[in-house]
């Protein structure tokens, strides 16, 4: 499932990834949350936990979070995953290699500095 975090500014899409992720948790919260910012504001960004009870992503789940991606490519300034399941720190790692290539600004952080990522995505762009 995919909760909505509440506490972040109106231009942060804020969610948590928990169990076992669908394409209707896509259709359903996340991408109705980030369209209704993006209503709002030029560029949004969006902050994501993966905490340790975490299961898996759907195919569906997979190629919905790919088709958004490339869909709202330059609608984002900046990104934050939070997680330490270490599957996913080792995609963040290698997607924070090839910063240069996004058009925002990403960082990844593991699970102990969430304050410190918590900070990051919502202070004012420099």
């Amino acid at each position: 499932m995919i909760e909505r975090l509440e506490g972040f500014p109106d231009n942060v899409a804020a969610f948590a990834f928990r169990g076992h992720v669908t394409k209707t948790d896509y259709d359903d919260v996340l991408v109705p949350d980030f369209e209704d910012r993006l209503a709002r504001h030029r560029k949004v960004r969006i902050y994501c936990e993966i905490p340790s009870d975490f299961q898996r992503f759907d195919p569906g789940a997979v190629w919905e979070d790919s088709k958004f991606g490339f869909g709202h490519f330059f609608d984002w300034e900046r990104a934050a995953l939070v997680t330490d399941v270490e599957w996913m720190a080792h995609v963040a790692k290698f997607s924070q290699f090839f910063g240069f290539l996004w058009p925002g600004e990403y960082r990844a952080f593991s699970n102990a500095d969430v304050d410190e990522a918590r900070k990051w995505i919502a202070e004012p762009h420099e």
